[in-house]
């Protein structure tokens, strides 16, 4: 899943409006944030298999410290932390963070094939696969979206005409850019390429999304 992630920061922004969704977009993709220096790195590894799944061109081979249930809680809990005593200091706020970051691994769990550990590499791993039909991806990816847009917008309030329409916009770029992310053909670069791609689409989602909820109160 990718832009299906971004569901539960719009979503989450009903339950505590402080915090901006910009923080929200980085947090729901944290683990993937890691994940993909981690590759690069050799801590993690993927291989790039064109057609691996209907939805996907690559095969998640061993990321314990990303994508494990264990290491999702781990990195949730470290986020409860920061935003709890360094950061906001606020207990409500940090949950709400933490809850994003962890919701990455549950909605993993949909559509990743059995590659998501509990703990260790040689632990069960868990994915229901669904990934193996693009178009229930796209489809179920869309609705997580549009829901979670409507919550926003029914939370919040638009202060600019920009602030009214902004949003509304950004959701169906994103819907029509995932028809490239799922149907698209496999990077030519490799995995450089890959976490470049990756890395800059996570980072100017985040932007987009500080920058147009700061037009809604």
């Amino acid at each position: 899943m990718f832009v299906g992630h971004y569901a539960v920061a719009l979503a989450l922004k009903k339950f505590e409006k402080r915090i901006s969704l910009g923080m929200l977009f980085l947090a729901v993709q944290f683990v993937d944030i890691l994940f993909m220096p981690f590759v690069l790195l050799g801590i993690e590894r993927m291989n790039i298999v064109p057609n691996f799944t209907q939805s996907t061109h690559f095969e998640l081979e061993y990321m314990p410290y990303t994508h494990s249930l264990l290491g999702s809680a781990g990195w949730a809990a470290a986020a409860y932390v920061v935003f709890r005593w360094i950061f906001v200091k606020d207990k409500s706020v940090a949950f709400v963070v933490a809850l994003a970051v962890f919701s990455h691994w549950i909605l993993d769990l949909i559509t990743h094939t059995p590659d998501l550990p509990l703990w260790s590499d040689d632990s069960v791993k868990m994915g229901l696969g669904l990934w193996n039909n693009a178009a229930v991806v796209f489809a179920l990816e869309a609705i997580f979206l549009i829901g979670a847009l409507w919550l926003y917008l029914k939370a919040t309030r638009a202060s600019t005409k920009l602030g009214k329409y902004g949003m509304g916009v950004f959701v169906a770029l994103m819907i029509v850019m995932n028809i490239w992310n799922i149907y698209g053909p496999p990077p030519q670069g490799g995995k450089t390429e890959l976490a470049i791609m990756a890395l800059s689409a996570y980072l100017l989602f985040s932007a987009v999304a500080f920058w147009l909820d700061r037009k809604r109160i």
